[in-house]
């Protein structure tokens, strides 16, 4: 049941994404690693992979051991590239802040690395950013600000995000927070500046929270806003979400560089934890290939000027098209009812667009993805135009914890474009530009790998329907 296609740990066990660092021509991604899960073993390190096009990955193996220098295993954090040799490792020293929780209190340590992040050592046994007393305080994340000339720190510290500033990585001051009450715990912070599609520059800050309490998704929320180097300012109170699904938990973004090194700020990549807390061990992977632990598709994001703001917009990575083995053109598809498409595949990319007449439209249209050949189990992805909602419902296969996701729809524009994703753990549903997606954790059998089209109570068209089968990238 391994994923054809997307990131998966080796063995054993993987959870939360590290911020993938630029060097040499390459992109590192660390993710935190329990080598011992199958033998009922606890604690994190970090291990490491590298890639140069965001779909294929390379094992490198741990790069910071766990329970290695007093302090415990290692938790999330974020690594930094020290170009001016600012902490006195070297110029060009990979350095990493990481949370430790020695006998349960949270702070923050620095490990160093010389090789160029293939292995790291701790920077003596005290916190860089000592605990002040509080139960959460943890995922710094640490980013070089170029306007002041320092570093600066978003850390997650339970319903509120700290800020702090650096000279040397060393020794950190407190200069703001920003607080959310309404969201649940706050988890792996983010900042970065963006160029928006309409040429200006804005500050995103974001975190992985919990706003199911409030029928809001628990994945990756955001705000756009302006930054001053001690405070954030957000366009909106309300956040707006990088995914509505279930299983896009941990995720960071990181720069895209151009072939000569310099980042662009016109393109970032998100990568996320495939899994969320309210079920992390519930995966047959542990049978089938000794292991649990994928990632959802590294995504391309890019910033939209929209109405009444901006907003970050998602396409599965640009190179995912270079990973196609077999391409099926399926044209323009007019269904009423359903109809059975001759593709099989267990892994692909669909792409097509939803066409209905606004004046007389279907109750329901969409497709059952992951179909078994009786049809009980499935995945099912479209729009309930008498909801109004476009949904991914994965209640009919099997699945971690059963549940359907919904988001608005306006019906009189008659038309949704529609791209999903389907690999052997996962189905990805991206709507329009991008702006929504869906992505869910399934575990589809052997042999479900069918495909229906449906439009229930009317007509639809399946309009340039296109079906790219992904090659195996292991």
């Amino acid at each position: 049941m391994r994923p054809a296609y997307h990131f998966s740990v080796p063995d054993n066990w993987k959870n939360d994404p590290q911020r993938p660092i630029y060097m040499d021509g390459e992109y590192h991604y660390y993710y935190l690693y329990n080598a011992d899960y199958l033998q009922g073993g606890g604690g994190t390190s970090w291990r490491r992979a590298t890639t140069t096009d965001h779909v294929e990955f390379t094992d490198h193996g741990v790069a910071i051991p766990k329970f290695s220098d007093g302090n415990g295993d290692c938790w999330s954090g974020s690594l930094v590239v020290d170009e001016l040799n600012t902490a006195g490792y070297g110029e060009g020293a990979v350095i990493a802040l990481v949370t430790q929780a020695p006998e349960g209190r949270q702070a923050q340590y620095l490990w160093y690395s010389t090789d160029r992040g293939r292995s790291f050592k701790a920077a003596g046994t005290a916190p860089v950013l000592p605990n002040p007393g509080v139960h959460d305080f943890r995922d710094p994340k640490v980013i070089w600000d170029a306007d002041r000339g320092r570093w600066f720190m978003a850390n997650a510290e339970g319903q509120k995000l700290g800020f702090y500033t650096s000279a040397d990585l060393r020794s950190w001051q407190r200069v703001g927070e920003f607080v959310r009450t309404d969201l649940g715990l706050l988890e792996c912070p983010d900042i970065f500046r963006m160029t928006a599609d309409d040429g200006t520059s804005h500050w995103i800050l974001g975190t992985s929270a919990n706003g199911k309490g409030r029928g809001l998704p628990a994945t990756y929320a955001y705000w756009t806003g302006t930054f001053d180097g001690t405070s954030f300012t957000p366009d909106q109170p309300e956040p707006e979400w990088l995914d509505y699904g279930y299983d896009f938990y941990g995720a960071v973004t990181y720069p895209h560089h151009d072939a000569s090194g310099v980042e662009d700020e016109t393109l970032r990549r998100a990568i996320g934890w495939a899994n969320f807390w309210d079920y992390p061990h519930n995966t047959p992977t542990l049978e089938t290939d000794a292991y649990n632990g994928d990632d959802m598709i590294v995504r391309d994001i890019r910033l939209k000027k929209v109405d009444g703001g901006y907003c970050l917009v998602s396409t599965p990575t640009s190179a995912l098209e270079n990973h196609v083995k077999r391409t099926h053109l399926l044209g323009d598809l007019v269904v009423k009812g359903t109809r059975d498409l001759d593709v099989r595949a267990s892994a692909y990319d669909l792409t097509c667009e939803l066409v209905w007449d606004p004046a007389s439209p279907p109750a329901n249209v969409g497709l059952e993805v992951c179909r078994a050949e009786g049809g009980g189990r499935h995945v099912a992805a479209g729009a309930f135009l008498r909801g109004p909602f476009a949904y991914l419902n994965r209640r009919p296969t099997i699945n971690p914890t059963g549940g359907e996701t919904q988001t608005p729809i306006d019906p009189s524009a008659g038309r949704l474009s529609i791209r999903i994703l389907v690999d052997l753990t996962s189905v990805e549903m991206f709507l329009g530009d991008g702006r929504v997606v869906h992505s869910h954790r399934v575990f589809p059998l052997k042999g479900d790998n069918a495909i229906r089209l449906y439009a229930h109570e009317g007509a639809a068209t399946f309009r340039d329907l296109t079906i790219r089968e992904i090659k195996p990238i292991r």
